[in-house]
């Protein structure tokens, strides 16, 4: 068996949610259990960090696997989905598991699994290999990220030193509710007994359901930022982000640089520095200078893509993965911040939500170019389209993402901006 071969069992044999969505997802935790053990328990032979959310998670576990790779500490990274390669999933201090890593070890279950028959998902099977490639590379601490809720999500097995819920949006509510308060409790359930729990937005609607949870478990909850906000925020001569940072109205960290773009990291940066905050406390040794260092680095350090990337000047081009109500309301919000002449939208979604909410949220006087993501969950691109003209979008359908990127390119002026977006897939094609 080779890559090539190796991909296509586990994309192919197994359920995978972001191929087929709702039908691949688990209500039990029994294979991940029964994997976990044949396994030898290896997620036991380091120390985890957890961190679930609607939108940010995946930000917010980059920037603390810098830090913590700043800091000297031998970190992995296990992250879903991925944009270019599955490789992308698993990674320690930024570097991605090796293709003969993968092919040696699916093939290894392939192999065994004639004999004890479990039958796991993608997913299932894809944070087995992570928590044992983790144990078998002697990681000193991972940060995992949860795929999808938390109460019943793979990654559940582990006993962190620290966890972090960074909020609470409706999405995925077919499967995790239809409140917020369903939602977050589904979250909730990472929390475990006398490990603490960072939410990073204080939500009416959510918040007793977190402190509840924490006391029922045993437990201190934090809500970041209570304590920690963004005050101001410019661009500075080297292209990063530069904050002013306050803790209970106090300044700290001043002048801390930020390699990622997109506005709505003001959101995710408290819960990072209470995180760094906690782990001082549990004998993590992670300096300012560590802290400064990481944040600083977080793209190089880790290879996080699409979040506000810019991928082009002249005209300005950024792609983003935000794609549910919450993540395109952020991502307007820079839109109307960022100077261009005319707008080029190039947007696809996945056909197993309703679009109506995001749809009613994006700008009015763009150019949409509307595609289908080479995946059978994405919806349709006429279709897209038909719904986009309900909510004044007028636009173009186009064969492929890449042949609207193109014709995008084309068309737009210098002084222009070319956005790309709406669902992950999308962004994963114009990536190179």
């Amino acid at each position: 068996m080779d890559y090539k071969a190796t991909l296509d069992y586990l994309f192919s044999q197994l359920p995978m949610f972001q191929r087929t969505g709702p039908a691949a997802y688990k209500d039990t935790l029994e294979n991940t259990l029964k994997l976990d053990e044949y396994y030898d328990h290896p997620h036991r032979k380091y120390r985890t960090i957890h961190v679930a959310g609607t939108n940010g998670k995946g930000s917010v576990s980059h920037m603390l696997t810098s830090v913590l790779q700043a800091a000297g500490y031998k970190t992995g990274l296990y992250t879903s989905p991925h944009l270019k390669d599955f490789r992308e999933r698993i990674k320690i201090d930024g570097g991605v598991i090796p293709e003969s890593a993968v092919v040696e070890w699916v093939s290894n279950f392939a192999t065994n699994n004639k004999m004890w028959k479990i039958q796991p998902s993608f997913f299932e099977l894809t944070v087995a290999m992570a928590f044992d490639y983790f144990a078998a590379e002697e990681v000193d601490v991972a940060v995992v990220e949860v795929g999808l809720g938390g109460r019943l999500d793979s990654t559940n097995i582990i006993t962190p030193d620290l966890s972090i819920i960074t909020n609470i949006g409706l999405d995925h509510t077919n499967l995790l509710g239809d409140t917020y308060e369903k939602i977050a409790l589904e979250k909730a359930g990472i929390m475990k007994s006398a490990v603490p729990v960072i939410i990073g937005i204080m939500q009416k609607e959510t918040a007793s359901v977190f402190k509840e949870k924490a006391k029922e478990v045993g437990t201190s909850v934090y809500f970041s930022d209570q304590e920690y906000n963004v005050s101001y925020s410019m661009l500075a001569l080297n292209g990063k982000q530069q904050l002013n940072l306050q803790k209970s109205g106090q300044d700290v960290y001043p002048d801390l640089q930020l390699d990622l773009l997109g506005h709505y990291q003001h959101k995710n940066i408290p819960a990072v520095l209470k995180a760094i905050e906690l782990l001082n406390k549990k004998d993590y040794k992670i300096s300012e200078e560590s802290l400064r260092d990481g944040m600083a680095h977080v793209v190089s350090n880790t290879g996080l893509l699409g979040r506000w990337q810019v991928i082009g000047n002249n005209p300005l081009t950024v792609c983003d993965t935000g794609h549910n109500e919450d993540g395109i309301k952020s991502i307007v919000k820079q839109l109307e911040n960022t100077a261009y002449k005319s707008l080029h939208f190039i947007f696809g979604t996945v056909g197993d939500k309703d679009p109506g909410k995001v749809l009613a949220l994006l700008p009015k006087h763009a150019n949409y170019y509307f595609v289908k993501a080479d995946i059978a969950r994405a919806m349709d691109a006429d279709e897209l389209a038909k719904r986009a003209k309900e909510f004044g979008l007028n636009g173009e359908v186009y064969f492929s993402v890449l042949e609207a990127y193109n014709k995008a390119q084309l068309e737009a002026d210098k002084n222009d901006m070319i956005f790309v977006g709406g669902s992950t897939f999308v962004v994963a094609e114009v990536l190179l």
